[in-house]
């Protein structure tokens, strides 16, 4: 059988999966550093512009007759919600349109004068905008429109935002200090921290060396710092390369571990220490820790539900094949990852996937089988290389959304991963076969999508309470 090429199997896996497999697949919320892409996306092609509204799925039919041929005026993000404004330019002649992504949100842009494709609308179609240059539809949880006063009400019941300028970290001292609920509650609290969410969290107190569990008004100032210090640099890093990468190039290859994205967030080891992750429940949510990274103190300690972090097929956050290999077996990969190793080297691919891990785990023991160390290391001859997280692209550029969903692609994760919100299915899907093309291609198509542009200009963040045109 030929060497086993783990990599490239896992991208023609992201290719080759039923549709019906990617649609239950799709259950990924849209975090904050995603939100505040789609906004700058609106900023840079459709604020200023008079758009023709319609809604096609007739969900939002009396919001888009009230902005159809209105001025898009300004565009704001705030945590995982978003706000566009229409009309005039003060606040009692403006519409106000709230967005919440949800699990599958998307905004999407379709640019006419490059010739682009528009899709039909889906059933989800929500609101569609149009003029002479640009088409964009929007699918979301909640689309709902008002005056100003939404805004403000919306506004004041969202915490500190760690990606908007206007973001005041010593309210929210005041407000973390004073409460008895652990930190890693109240992270996931968007009437406190707005924006991040589980991956953030575990990242973010990994960062900080803070456990989890250590009651707000326990905190000192200090490790609040370093955990508002980790959420600012975390989810700036997420906005400039829109994926969630929280170890830095520089760390990754200091460890021995240039394509390590995330720390412990479903891992079975620490990516720093390579202690035993462990995880439990916290108010629903898997939660994270190292306990040698993220020491208990007196009171902090998991009193029920504690077990060593074990590797699952996280459908926000999915480590590479060979990752997932190496830290969680066989059993970490889904069963089209499954059959197309045991198909490449000629084996048996039929039956459930207890028995198809039971398959591949006999190939991982068997040293004496051509390939085998393939499944346990990246240095398969000739595989489409995993790029590198962060190295390919300077801290001031900003990572274009096809440029993001090929990087995931590059780096085994699928399109139903970390969603792009951005992209419309159409657009990401092919994004991903630009990724999955001969290794040659691959690096010739990256050179053309890459461009540079600031991450984090002035004019692209959103720097104010009031809304647009009430400024005075």
């Amino acid at each position: 059988a030929s060497t086993l090429n783990c990599e490239a199997a896992a991208l023609r896996v992201v290719a080759e999966v039923p549709r019906r497999r990617q649609s239950r697949n799709r259950r990924r919320m849209v975090e904050g550093h995603s939100v505040h892409r789609v906004a700058r996306g609106l900023r840079q092609r459709l604020v200023g512009r008079r758009l023709k509204a319609s809604s096609p799925n007739g969900r939002f039919t009396e919001g888009a007759e009230l902005i159809d041929g209105q001025e898009f005026r300004a565009v704001e993000a705030i945590g995982k919600n978003l706000f566009a404004f229409f009309g005039g330019q003060h606040k009692g002649d403006q519409t106000v349109v709230h967005v919440h992504f949800g699990m599958a949100g998307v905004w999407a842009i379709f640019a006419l004068a490059a010739g682009e494709a528009v899709p039909d609308p889906t059933p989800t179609t929500r609101l569609r905008l149009e003029d002479g240059e640009y088409v964009a539809h929007l699918s979301a949880m909640t689309v709902q429109h008002g005056s100003v006063e939404l805004f403000e009400q919306k506004r004041a019941e969202l915490g500190e935002d760690p990606l908007r300028a206007d973001a005041d970290p010593g309210a929210l001292w005041a407000k973390v200090s004073g409460s008895a609920r652990p930190i890693g509650q109240i992270i996931m609290d968007q009437g406190f921290f707005a924006g991040p969410g589980n991956i953030y969290r575990a990242e973010m107190l990994h960062a900080a060396r803070v456990h989890p569990n250590i009651p707000g008004k326990h905190l000192t100032r200090s490790q609040f710092d370093d955990i508002w210090a980790a959420g600012v640099e975390q989810l700036g890093v997420g906005f400039a390369k829109g994926s969630i990468i929280t170890v830095r190039p520089e760390d990754a290859r200091a460890l021995g571990k240039p394509d390590l994205r995330r720390y412990i967030y479903n891992r079975a080891t620490c990516g720093r220490c390579d202690s035993r992750v462990l995880s439990w429940n916290m108010a629903g949510r898997t939660c994270y820790a190292c306990p040698s990274c993220q020491p208990t103190t007196l009171g902090t300690e998991v009193k029920a539900d504690l077990r060593e972090g074990v590797v699952f097929n996280s459908h926000c956050a999915r480590e590479t094949l060979n990752a997932r290999l190496a830290q969680g077996g066989a059993r970490a990969l889904t069963v089209p990852e499954l059959r197309t190793i045991l198909r490449e080297r000629g084996e048996d691919f039929t039956g459930l996937k207890k028995d198809l891990v039971i398959k591949v785990e006999a190939l991982a023991l068997d040293g004496s089988a051509k390939g085998t160390g393939d499944l346990y290391n990246g240095s398969s001859p000739g595989k489409v290389p995993a790029a590198p997280a962060g190295d390919e692209l300077a801290k001031d550029e900003f990572t274009t959304p096809e440029r993001a969903a090929m990087e995931k692609a590059l780096a085994g994760e699928s399109r139903a991963v970390e969603h792009v919100a951005e992209l419309a299915p159409e657009q990401a899907k092919r994004a991903v076969e630009r990724a999955t093309t001969p290794e040659a291609a691959v690096s010739d198509r990256i050179a053309k999508v890459r461009r540079r542009t600031p991450a984090l200009r002035q004019d692209d963040s959103s720097s104010f309470h009031s809304p647009p045109g009430d400024r005075s």
